[in-house]
C-alpha cells in the first residue's frame, strides 16, 4: 500500500503516528496529522551493531545524523540495535554498548530525542542477537544513566525469551521508552488466536505510568485494516 494511503487510513483509525518510517516519508505523515513515533538509526544492522567496537564510528555517524533529523521534525525516538554476539561474552558486549551510548547520549539529551535499544528474541527470529533479555538491556541502560537512553520493549520477542510480561513491565517501566506488540506464536494478530492477553498488558502499561507510544508490529493474516482496528480497540484502555 502506498505511504499516502497508509497515512490516510492510519489517521482515519485514530492513530497518533507510525513506527519505522524513514525521513523521506515524514512529510506525508505530517500532511495527515501523524508523527514518526520511532525510526531506525542509519548505519548499523543486526550484524553490525553497537556491541562491537569496530562498528562504533560508522554507527555513531548514523545515530547522530538521525538524532538531528528526528529532533528537527519532531520524531521522539530513534532505534539502535545491539548486534549479534558472535562469540562475545555478555560483559564485553555490555561494556561496548555502554561505551557507544555514552558517546551519543549528550546529543540525545540536548535534542530531546530518546535512543531506544531494541530487545529482540534470539530463539526464533534473530539467532545470536545480544540484547535478548530484559535484565541485560536494563543493566546497559542503568550504566549509561541518561533519561534519553532506554529500551524498546517488544512484547512478542520477550514473551518468547522469558515471559512474565506484566511483572517485567511493572518492575522496569522507567527503563522503557517504547513498546511493540505482536501475537505469539506467529507474530500475527494480538487477538484471541494467540497466548498473550494484550488488554491486560495494555492496562498494566497505563497503570505503570507510561505516557509514550505503543506500536503494532505484526503481520496480519486477515484484512489488515480490520485487524489493525481490532488491535487498537484491544489496547484502548
Amino acid at each position: 500500500m502506498p505511504i499516502e494511503d497508509i497515512c490516510r487510513e492510519a489517521a482515519r483509525l485514530g492513530l497518533k503516528g507510525l513506527d519505522l518510517i524513514g525521513p523521506n516519508d515524514w512529510p506525508t505523515l505530517k500532511k495527515y496529522g501523524l508523527i514518526p513515533t520511532i525510526t531506525p538509526a542509519a548505519g548499523h544492522s543486526l550484524t553490525d551493531g553497537i556491541n562491537t567496537k569496530a562498528n562504533h564510528a560508522k554507527a555513531e555517524a548514523g545515530v547522530r545524523d538521525m538524532i538531528n533529523r528526528a529532533a528537527e521534525f519532531g520524531c521522539p525516538n530513534v532505534i539502535v540495535l545491539s548486534g549479534n554476539r558472535r562469540g562475545m561474552s555478555d560483559e564485553e558486549g555490555m561494556d561496548n554498548c555502554v561505551a557507544f551510548l555514552n558517546s551519543v547520549k549528550a546529543q540525545a539529551e540536548d535534542k530531546g530525542v530518546t535512543i531506544c535499544m531494541e530487545l529482540l528474541n534470539s530463539k526464533v527470529d534473530h539467532p545470536d542477537y545480544h540484547c535478548d533479555h530484559t535484565a541485560w538491556g536494563v543493566e546497559v541502560v542503568k550504566r549509561v544513566n541518561s533519561p534519553r537512553v532506554k529500551l524498546l520493549y517488544d512484547i512478542y520477542h520477550m514473551q518468547i525469551m522469558e515471559g512474565d510480561i506484566i511483572r517485567t513491565i511493572r518492575n522496569n517501566i522507567q527503563y522503557i521508552g517504547h513498546f511493540h506488540t505482536a501475537g505469539n506464536p506467529g507474530r500475527h494478530e494480538i487477538d484471541a488466536t494467540q497466548e498473550l492477553n494484550y488488554r491486560a498488558i495494555a492496562q498494566a502499561i497505563v497503570e505503570a505510568g507510561y505516557t509514550g507510544y505503543v506500536g503494532h508490529e505484526y503481520g496480519p493474516v486477515r484484512d489488515p485494516l480490520k485487524s489493525l482496528a481490532e488491535a487498537i480497540e484491544i489496547c484502548d484502555v
